[in-house]
């Protein structure tokens, strides 16, 4: 039987509750701000939607994996692994607040600033928490991992390790996008996307799952690449919400991504046109206020890159249905993926 994605998510939590739990009690010993930082890590651990370690373990009991502890051990790594990538994103992206609360640099900023350190040296020490924590949870990522006890444990230390080398990847070409050190186009930008979102979040998962159940190399072809689409659309709508989303249900700014100047397929599609070129020196500007937002913002309309990228969201929709349809894979599976597909495709959050 399939586990609920409310019973993943209570199965997957108390995996890490233990964790840690154990890690503060070591950071203990160490000084208070050593433990301080743990327990701030797992404060901004709590509250996301669990959607990889869900996909582990849909894939696991649908394609008939029989090592219940082993694949929670790994969907907990894999949770581990996004919310490392999380505190390292949000210090690249210069963000202290995540979910409508402030991050752990967020918070660490704040205990700084009021102590009376000025804000330079705040946000050192915000920043500090922030790469430290990730690096500790990347560490804990392979610990969890090596408690697998099936076989398949070497395949999944190599995904894992794939994943972090790809998304690297992806998070550098994003960066240097937005700085202007490379000018992507929107191939290019889609590759970006790719590595950045899709490999980490969809196919990793989605493969760690099956070589828990022992799936044939068919099945863990066609779940890499069906993962790929399914990433391609979550991290479209994502950009979309990047600007046009409602703040409260995100938890966050929606002006980041034009302040900051990221470089999107919803850009991409806008920057040739004449609506675009009026306001074009606005983007990427940190000390534009809410006006001038408003102003890029109505410029992607009119130039029709808002409706283009809806026009591509169900055109690659309708894509990663028909893969799916077409695949070896079990019936109850492909009908939670095409679940899936249209939840990552029509999301407010």
């Amino acid at each position: 039987m399939m586990l609920t994605s409310t019973d993943a998510r209570v199965a997957v939590d108390a995996v890490l509750d233990t964790f840690y739990a154990e890690r503060i009690a070591r950071a203990g010993a160490s000084g208070s701000q050593y433990e301080l930082l743990w327990r701030r890590m797992r404060d901004a651990s709590r509250g996301g939607k669990r959607l990889r370690p869900g996909l582990v373990l849909l894939a696991h009991t649908a394609l008939g994996g029989n090592a219940p502890e082993d694949a929670l051990t790994a969907a907990a790594a894999t949770e581990l692994m996004h919310t490392a990538l999380l505190f390292h994103d949000d210090v690249l992206d210069a963000d202290l607040v995540r979910r409508g609360e402030p991050n752990l640099q967020g918070r660490f900023v704040a205990d700084a600033l009021e102590s009376g350190l000025g804000g330079e040296h705040s946000r050192t020490w915000g920043d500090t928490a922030g790469v430290l924590g990730g690096d500790l949870l990347i560490s804990a990522v392979h610990a969890f991992a090596a408690r697998i006890n099936s076989p398949a444990r070497v395949e999944i230390h190599e995904i894992l390790d794939e994943s972090m080398f790809v998304t690297a990847a992806g998070e550098l070409a994003d960066v240097g996008y937005g700085v202007g050190a490379m000018r992507p186009d929107a191939a290019e930008i889609g590759r970006m996307m790719a590595e950045k979102t899709a490999h980490y979040t969809f196919s990793a998962p989605l493969r760690i799952g099956a070589a828990l159940a022992g799936a044939s190399a068919e099945a863990s072809a066609e779940l890499s690449q069906i993962g790929a689409a399914l990433g391609f659309i979550y991290q479209l709508r994502d950009d979309v919400l990047g600007v046009f989303g409602d703040p409260d249900t995100l938890g966050k700014s929606i002006d980041g991504d034009l302040r900051e100047g990221k470089r999107t397929l919803l850009i991409a599609h806008a920057e040739h046109s004449a609506e675009w070129a009026r306001v074009s020196h606005l983007f990427g500007r940190r000390g534009i206020d809410a006006g001038d937002v408003a102003l890029l913002r109505q410029a992607i309309v009119d130039s029709g890159a808002a409706a283009e990228i809806e026009r591509l969201l169900t055109h690659e929709g309708d894509q990663v249905a028909a893969r799916i349809d077409a695949s070896s894979l079990p019936l109850p599976l492909r009908q939670e993926l095409r679940a899936i597909a249209r939840r990552c495709a029509e999301r407010e959050s």
